[in-house]
């Protein structure tokens, strides 16, 4: 005899047979028991949780030739031949196959004519949302007035993109995901019935990763009895699916809490030779420190979750981390997932992301999350602020100095000459105050004359090549961001640092606030391949400084070629002392 899928041997044939949809269930049984059935209907909700099913007895109980309750017979020529699928009043369209307005023309034109073999025509419209545009307009008028003896029902996994005009012709009902207890409970008694031997562990298990699909459940379950003939435990349904245990994950979670990278690089090693994936592994963790976090953080949080088998362990656990720990564990491990679709070597980037969490606790300083270093800057606290505070001082007194002597240069009109000899002071004009600088020093980057030298280096060219990918990188980890960084462009790169020229002030300001500089230089790790530093600067204050080291390059040559000349044309004394004591930078000199 030929062997029938478990989730089609087990569909439900009447409303009493569904699993999980009480709400639903009870609305429709009272419609057909007051005779107050509408002509069309809307069934969404996640995949397998039963909506062709229910609309299937729909059909049947409207045309059920027997039956006085809410319930199909399932015993008539009518509902047995709707279950059969030969009926052909009672159609099953799939709008996948089917999205053309034609298709809809011609069942537009199909309506209009009474049933042959049942009371009342149904067309069940599967994965209705795939319809084009023109075949939804087509179908309103009809959806909204059909004749007396048509009923429609739309099914859909993604109610969103259906028109509103659509949506409010119908009686719209939303499937939920079935429950953990609910999915276990009918799993038992289909393995009781077909004689298949499994552990409750097995089953909770299965359940857990249908996601509350009924129909993945079955699909599994008929998997793994098939192979294990008949006799299903919990490392069988491990070892068939690719799973991982609590166990391992606990592993890795003490691992982390004690520091230990060796550990730690084992363990990784030990899940790849299994076969897992670096991905999922990844996305796993994530799942059991946020597990870890809300048992922590809300009293019987065990019933939030269902990947909680144990929760007296996962307790323990919890109580091992600090919240604060917790929540930077689960924030560095999302950011990896993020990075980890676009990573060449997915493993490379796991194992990167658990050494980073092991980190981030040697930084903590102990295995528990508490902090000695906060306490020693309290020891030494009062000794820090009083040299802060002579230093500050210092720098004042330093300050005020400066100023006075430039104060003192500008009345005299040092600065505002540069001739040779009495001759040319009488040809000079009156003292002037330099032009202002468009930004000052302390917003040029430091060692920005090595930038310029690295200006054409290879390292620059690749990242210059590569920084559309950088762009599209920001713009995926932070949209916000992207908004800011995309008016800078990269000018140079030195080391292990790369220089954003920006075209205006508040991008560059924004850019630099310490969050948007985290994401930026977390792109540039992910897409560079390298840990880059983002530095940052105007893009006129770039241009001005690299055509004024042209110049002095330029200069340097020429006078390399005049080093004879006479000490009469050579620089007064007093413009050097200006420019040793106010920098280059400051000291402007006139003919």
């Amino acid at each position: 005899m030929e062997h029938i899928a478990l989730y089609r041997a087990w569909r439900p044939q009447s409303f009493h047979d569904m699993v999980g949809q009480q709400h639903i269930i009870q609305t429709l049984q009272n419609a057909i028991r007051e005779q107050r059935v509408s002509h069309a209907y809307l069934f969404s909700g996640p995949r397998g949780t039963g909506k062709t099913s229910a609309a299937k007895v729909l059909a049947k109980a409207v045309n059920c030739e027997r039956s006085e309750g809410a319930e199909p017979c399932n015993e008539c020529p009518s509902c047995l031949r709707i279950t059969a699928g030969n009926v052909m009043d009672v159609q099953e369209i799939d709008a996948a196959s089917n999205r053309g307005v034609e298709e809809i023309r011609d069942l537009r034109d199909k309506v209009k004519y009474a049933p042959t073999e049942v009371r009342r025509k149904v067309y069940i419209i599967d994965e209705v949302h795939m319809l084009t545009t023109e075949a939804f307009n087509a179908l309103l008028k009809t959806l909204e007035e059909p004749p007396p003896h048509v009923m429609f029902i739309l099914a859909t996994t993604e109610p969103h993109k259906l028109p509103a005009t659509i949506i409010s012709r119908c009686q719209r009902f939303d499937f939920r995901r079935v429950s953990l207890e609910e999915q276990t409970a009918h799993l038992t008694a289909i393995c009781q019935k077909e004689g298949i031997s499994a552990d409750s562990d097995a089953l909770q298990y299965i359940a857990r990763l249908s996601d509350g699909g009924m129909r993945d459940a079955l699909s599994i379950l008929d998997q793994i009895s098939s192979f294990t003939d008949g006799q299903v435990t919990y490392q069988q349904v491990l070892g068939m699916t690719g799973g991982i245990p609590s166990e391992q994950f606990a592993r890795l979670a003490t691992a982390i809490l004690e520091g230990d990278m060796g550990l730690l690089l084992e363990l990784v090693e030990q899940l790849m030779h299994e076969g897992k994936s670096a991905d999922k592994c990844l996305e796993n963790l994530l799942y059991y420190f946020r597990d870890l976090l809300m048992i922590k953080m809300v009293p019987g949080a065990d019933q939030l979750t269902d990947r909680v088998l144990n929760p007296a362990d996962f307790r323990d656990m919890a109580a091992a981390f600090t919240r604060d720990r917790l929540f930077l564990i689960v924030e560095t491990l999302t950011r990896y997932l993020g990075e980890m679709k676009y990573a060449t070597h997915p493993q490379t980037l796991f194992e990167v992301a658990l050494m980073k969490l092991c980190s981030l606790q040697q930084q903590e300083g102990s295995p528990h999350g508490t902090a000695p270093q906060a306490a020693s800057s309290h020891v030494v606290g009062g000794n820090a602020a009083a040299v802060d505070s002579g230093e500050l001082e210092h720098l004042k007194r330093q300050i005020a100095a400066l100023e006075k002597k430039l104060e003192q240069a500008m009345q005299s009109g040092a600065l505002s000459g540069g001739g040779r000899g009495e001759q040319g002071n009488q040809g000079r004009q009156p003292a002037q105050a330099p032009a202002p600088r468009v930004s000052s020093p302390s917003k040029l980057p430091p060692q920005l004359d090595k930038f310029i030298a690295g200006k054409d280096s290879p390292d620059f060219a690749e990242v210059y090549k590569k920084w559309s990918v950088v762009l599209q990188g920001v713009k995926e980890e932070k949209v916000t961001v992207h908004a800011w960084f995309v008016d800078g462009e990269p000018v140079a790169v030195m080391e292990d640092a790369v220089l954003v020229a920006f075209k205006n002030t508040i991008h560059r300001d924004t850019t630099e606030k310490p969050a948007n500089r985290q994401v930026i230089e977390n792109v540039f790790t992910a897409r560079l391949g390298k840990p880059y530093r983002l530095v940052t600067m105007m893009l006129r204050d770039w241009n001005e400084a690299a055509m004024k080291t042209a110049a002095q390059t330029s200069t340097e040559e020429l006078q390399l070629e005049h080093e004879h000349e006479t000490g009469d044309t050579r620089t007064e004394p007093w413009i050097d002392e200006a420019i040793q004591l106010f920098g280059e930078d400051l000291v402007v000199i006139k003919e």
